[in-house]
């Protein structure tokens, strides 16, 4: 009996621990959004690398969970990344990816699968 209790409080652990990752990364996606939003106006290169990079690692934390979305958290994240997508398009419409060295391809790739340029 102490085994199956156990193994139903370790699996209820797991569960719980899925659910705040899966949270955490649309979280991620939301504050970075926001920060996009504050802040994109006033960046220069660097900047624009470093979010760049963050907008890739968050990303790839989303797309770990993508099975695990329901219909409503898949549209939110949607929504967000094409917020994201906007004010990027926006710094490269200003020109700054094109000052970008490795990082600017990478976003631009980005952007042309999320906004199927």
């Amino acid at each position: 009996m102490k085994i199956k209790n156990l193994i139903l409080c370790g699996l209820v652990g797991l569960l719980l621990t899925s659910c705040a990752t899966k949270e955490n990364a649309i979280t991620q996606l939301e504050d970075f959004t926001y920060e996009l939003r504050d802040n994109s106006r006033n960046y220069d290169v660097e900047d624009w690398q470093k979010a760049g990079k963050k907008f890739l690692k968050i990303r790839k934390n989303v797309s770990k969970h993508e099975f695990d979305y329901t219909a409503e958290e898949k549209a939110k994240i949607g929504r967000l990344e094409g917020d994201c997508a906007r004010y990027m398009a926006k710094g490269a419409k200003e020109g700054f990816f094109d000052k970008l060295q490795n990082i600017g391809s990478e976003i631009m790739g980005v952007l042309e699968g999320i906004l199927g340029m």
